[in-house]
């Protein structure tokens, strides 16, 4: 016979047991709504961090030209793509050049109808095979922006033909120079030979420059002195030394003086006159040889960079610090000290100032251009537009750039 099953009576629960339950509910509660208040506020704090730290700087608007706008972010990639393989902190401003210069481009060459478009220009970097972005694909569409510019717009603003002058000519350092072999080609000796032999300039050192149109002379020399004369002297005569201050040369005199001399270390103190010609090197050395002050004559005739500020002084130095020619007198010859060197040619500095000699040979009214001179003349138109737009009042470009950002945007594209 089956038991009968007994029903266990429900059990009781005081009122204290169910204060007690309450408490460790709400207690779990808490901890729970704590816990999720913890992982929230790590979460909130880790991108707020992110944020501030990372998202914020990254689209914070940089540079400005007109109404265009470009944030730290594309400022970062323009420095990775002109920074490959060198240190992107010798490009920080050149690259804020960069972004100004294109934009106006940009702007405009869409005033003057040329355009490329964003297929034109992902076809033409897919060629070109960088990391593709916006800022590759805009360097790549202002490069075509260029060409159709240059074969478009400026192709129709360079003449075919203008007039032009065939040319002899020879660049010389002085004036008794000049005048010397003045006197040499008046006695028949041959333009071509002297020239090749003594010419300080690279396009007339074989004496006959060819046809040359006025404003293509004043591109290649980066004068206007030759051109000038050039352009309105009579045929077949020889000029007078014709002096162009601005012209630049790969000879120069110097005049030492070391002041103090380490010799087992190598070391020298020196103070130095850089001149532009074998002429002006002593009559300077009679003027410090009479008294007159080496700073002073420094700070009026050395054409070294910086002889303004330094008056002459170099400092201290050890070999290869400066030329060859500079270090045979200081360190070879060993030059002692208080004592001051005779002139020292040295055809490894630059110095400008010296004396054409020219003879036109012929003229024409109206000669067809070469190509690579009319490339030249619209390489030169494109860059004087270029600049014009810089000085445009209307063209508002600014950067907000300080150092400490720069400094953040090199660490990252130096980093990624």
């Amino acid at each position: 016979m089956a038991k009968k099953k007994v029903e266990r009576p429900a059990p009781i629960v005081t009122k204290r047991q169910l204060s007690r339950w309450q408490q460790q509910k709400k207690r779990q509660r808490i901890i729970a709504v704590a816990g999720i208040f913890i992982i929230v506020a790590v979460i909130v704090t880790v991108g707020a961090g992110w944020y501030i730290g990372q998202y914020r700087p990254l689209h914070q608007t940089v540079i400005t030209v007109n109404d265009a706008r470009f944030d730290m972010d594309y400022y970062i990639k323009m420095l990775k793509f002109y920074g490959e393989g060198q240190s992107s902190y010798y490009l920080a401003d050149e690259v804020v050049r960069v972004i100004e210069r294109n934009e106006l481009l940009r702007q405009e060459v869409g005033k003057l109808g040329i355009t490329v478009s964003d297929d034109a220009a992902d076809e033409e970097l897919k060629s070109h095979n960088p990391p593709f972005n916006d800022a590759h694909r805009d360097v790549v569409r202002t490069q075509m922006l260029v060409t159709k510019l240059r074969d478009e717009y400026f192709e129709q603003r360079v003449p075919v033909s203008t007039e032009q002058r065939h040319i002899m000519a020879m660049f010389l350092e002085s004036k008794s120079q000049a005048t010397e072999v003045r006197a040499r080609l008046e006695a028949g000796e041959d333009f071509a030979e002297l020239a090749g032999e003594l010419s300080l300039e690279s396009l007339s050192d074989k004496g006959d420059l060819g046809w040359q149109a006025k404003e293509v002379l004043d591109i290649l020399l980066g004068t206007s002195v030759f051109g000038g004369y050039a352009f309105s002297a009579e045929v077949g005569t020889l000029s007078e030394p014709i002096y162009d201050e601005d012209m630049t040369k790969s000879v120069g005199y110097w005049l030492i003086e070391v002041l103090e001399r380490e010799e087992e270390a190598e070391e020298a103190y020196v103070q130095a006159i850089l001149l532009g010609s074998e002429e002006e090197a002593p009559e300077v050395k009679a003027k410090l040889e009479a008294g007159e002050d080496f700073a002073t004559l420094a700070k009026e005739l050395s054409q070294l960079e910086g002889a303004k500020e330094n008056a002459g002084y170099l400092g201290l130095l050890i070999p290869d610090m400066m030329t060859s020619a500079f270090d045979e007198v200081v360190f070879g010859a060993k030059l002692e000290p208080g004592t001051l060197s005779e002139p020292v040619r040295d055809e490894d500095v630059i110095t400008k100032g010296g004396y054409w000699l020219v003879k036109v040979l012929d003229k024409a009214d109206n000669r067809q251009i070469e190509d690579t001179d009319r490339n030249l003349l619209k390489a030169k138109a494109f860059n004087d537009w270029l600049l014009a737009l810089w000085d445009d009042p209307e063209n508002i470009v600014e950067s907000y750039l300080d150092d400490e950002k720069k400094a953040w945007a090199i660490e990252r594209a130096l980093g990624s």
